[in-house]
């Protein structure tokens, strides 16, 4: 049995929610007391020759942490560049960076790693997905052709990042199609370990959710939770940092028990970035 925890965050570039003062040294800090074993990060800058200080932020922040690195370069600028990263305490087997751009106004990537997670192979999978529906919608198929071809049903995964998603339409996808289960809809409410990487049907119940502008199709969702049991659970408000409203952050996962979830918010995370963490522990049978 291993215990991992897993961090998910759009670190905003190493900035401030505002853009104005750097953050990165701050940063550092708090992620070193966090401790995690995985780190999912969006909008890491991988160079930036305009300050040095911003500059290889993946490599940074792994040297603090004692972690190991894989970057996946997105946006590219005349002197800066962005994307998505996975650090991780334990071994990076291989990885590769998906362009899955839907137009050229937004340049976006799918970084997939696997990790050696004390002997078992774990498929990690970094997002940042678009600004609009369609493009999201696109993407998720891009992300779930990925995982049927080159991900065997039997090994575990962690998909996390910011879906952009705040209208929750592609819970769906995630549950039917791979059977991934968002870790907050499944996390425990009185202690105890939640099978993560269940199998068989889906219990679907009709909920009307009054005022809610969830797509039909999301609202009637029901993530399994404790042996099998059928509860609506939105994922955690992560956005803006100081006063979260939108739903844009997720984690997903198969093969684990999600032993907790947590979104991190107040001090000192609201000023780092425009977006709070998520945290979750997962245990691997």
């Amino acid at each position: 049995m291993s215990v991992i925890r897993i961090v998910s965050y759009n670190i905003h570039k190493g900035r401030s929610a505002g853009g104005g003062r750097e953050s990165l040294a701050d940063l550092r800090l708090g992620l070193y007391g966090l401790r995690p074993d995985l780190l999912f990060l969006q909008e890491v800058q991988g160079r930036n020759e305009q300050r040095i200080s911003l500059h290889a932020q993946h490599e940074s922040l792994a040297a603090a942490l004692d972690m190991s690195a894989a970057y996946g370069c997105n946006a590219m600028r005349t002197r800066t560049d962005h994307g998505n990263a996975l650090l991780s305490r334990h071994p990076i087997l291989l990885h590769e960076n998906l362009d899955i751009s839907d137009h050229r106004l937004e340049q976006r990537g799918l970084l997939h790693a696997v990790v050696d997670v004390d002997g078992t192979p774990v498929h990690c999978l970094v997002v940042h997905l678009g600004l609009f529906g369609g493009g999201r919608e696109r993407q998720v198929a891009a992300l779930v052709k990925r995982i049927q071809t080159w991900v065997p049903a039997d090994e575990p995964i962690l998909i996390a990042g910011d879906f952009n998603d705040w209208g929750n339409r592609l819970a769906p996808l995630f549950v039917e199609q791979l059977q991934l289960y968002e870790v907050f809809a499944i996390a425990p409410q009185s202690g105890i370990a939640v099978p993560g990487g269940m199998r068989g049907p889906l219990k679907r119940i009709r909920t009307s959710l009054r005022g809610s502008r969830l797509s039909p199709l999301a609202r009637e969702v029901h993530e399994l939770g404790h042996e099998g049991a059928s509860r609506l659970s939105l994922p955690p408000r992560t956005f803006p940092a100081a006063f979260p409203w939108l739903r844009l952050d997720r984690i997903y996962q198969r093969g684990f028990a999600v032993r907790q979830a947590r979104v991190l918010h107040g001090s000192p995370w609201r000023q780092l970035s425009d977006h709070a963490p998520l945290m979750a522990e997962l245990e691997l049978p």
